[in-house]
């Protein structure tokens, strides 16, 4: 049996398509919410059996795939998160590179050799990479609507993978995937599928209550804000962490979202214009990780919340 373990987000999405566009096969899904990353856990493989994994983090699985490899079972790992150290086994294919202007529909790119380049862009505008997708749809030569609207479905994409819980999305990540895999073009998928239209209303709305949240701490370099427990807070988390990005480029921003038991979940987006740091404020908390330039926690405790604004005003002088 072949298992395909991929996040649940635009790059974990396009990444696995760009795959089984090139290389067909049956093979059982495993994926989740975005922030779900624990997912090698799942696969109840056997020897002999294979399994691809696509935009989770190594160093967070580290323990599954150690046991997955032990028992004759072959890993191939494309990723672009802190890893830590890779392990070296016969059995394993690692591509992973944690560079900031990479992901992991890139990687796959990179390996395919540009065959189903359009969802690489995709995976790249999903994941926030603005300068990396228009650099990688280059020979494609697109012109300036068709780019917009990769962007946007890269964008809707990644904004169904944010929730604390399935019940939060619009899609399971796997529906949404099945339903992208029939399309060899993004844009028949965009004309074609009414999951487009769904996402973009939900979007919108979204984004529009989270506009009407203020900051609750504010520099020259760092910005905090703190959303309610409510399932828009949870989705739009993460997508309007990426538009602060984009609108303040020398500035950092934390996303704090309340959590139902007083908690809290954090997305961090280092400044666009430099970078770096984020992953390695978020791995000083518990159940922290991510890239450097888009990272998060999932269960920051509450009593921790001034260790953690302290921490992010320092990472990023603020």
């Amino acid at each position: 049996m072949h298992y395909d373990v991929f996040n649940g987000d635009a790059d974990g999405i396009c990444a696995l398509h760009q795959l089984r566009l090139a290389f067909p096969r049956d093979s059982k899904l495993i994926t989740g919410v975005k922030r779900d990353i624990g997912l090698l856990k799942h696969v109840e493989g056997v020897r002999g059996d294979t399994v691809t994994v696509l935009d989770i983090s190594l160093d967070k699985n580290r323990e599954a795939l150690e046991t997955l490899l032990a028992d004759g079972i072959s890993v191939d790992y494309f990723d672009h998160h802190f890893a830590g150290e890779i392990p070296q086994h016969p059995g394993l294919m690692a591509q992973i590179d944690p560079a900031s202007d990479i992901c992991t529909g890139l990687l796959v790119n990179n390996h395919l050799e540009g065959r189903y380049r359009p969802w690489a862009v995709v995976a790249a505008f999903g994941d926030n990479l603005f300068a990396s997708a228009l650099a990688a749809a280059r020979p494609l030569d697109y012109h300036e609507e068709q780019l917009r609207q990769l962007e946007v479905l890269g964008t809707l994409l990644n904004y169904n993978g944010y929730g604390s819980q399935l019940a939060d999305l619009f899609f399971h990540p796997e529906t949404l995937y099945r339903k992208v895999q029939p399309y060899e073009s993004p844009f028949d998928f965009i004309n074609e599928d009414d999951a487009f239209q769904t996402l973009e209303t939900g979007y919108n709305e979204d984004m529009q209550q989270a506009a009407g949240v203020s900051a609750s701490d504010l520099t020259d370099k760092t910005a905090m804000f703190i959303f309610p427990d409510k399932p828009w807070a949870r989705r739009v988390s993460g997508v309007y962490s990426n538009q602060l990005a984009r609108d303040n480029a020398d500035r950092a921003h934390a996303l704090l979202t309340e959590n139902a038991d007083g908690s809290y979940q954090i997305s961090v987006r280092a400044p666009l214009n430099n970078k770096h740091g984020a992953d390695e404020l978020c791995r000083q908390f518990p159940t922290g990780g991510g890239r450097k330039a888009a990272a998060g926690v999932n269960q920051l405790p509450a009593d921790m919340l001034d260790s953690f604004s302290s921490a992010f005003r320092a990472q990023f002088g603020g």
